[in-house]
């Protein structure tokens, strides 16, 4: 490496990224959203199941899913 690096060293740079933060308007944080009883996330796995297991489920049409997940719940003692 021959040369070092540019860097701007000069007052004018320097007088204009001071100017640019103290003019500069803070970024607000947004409000914090209430905590809920609700898990924070869910995440896609792949389990096997009966096929009456699977139908019984289905029987309802959609939202089956979150059926299965809610028996989960209840099996586990989470909810």
């Amino acid at each position: 490496m021959a040369y070092p690096p540019r860097r701007s060293t000069s007052a004018v740079d320097k007088a204009e990224a001071l100017f640019k933060k103290a003019t500069t308007k803070p970024v607000e944080e947004a409000p914090k959203a209430q905590t809920s009883a609700i898990p924070v996330g869910k995440e896609t796995v792949s389990v096997r199941l009966d096929n009456d297991v699977l139908a019984f489920f289905q029987e309802d049409g959609p939202g089956w899913q979150d059926r299965i997940n809610a028996t989960l719940r209840k099996a586990a003692g989470l909810s």
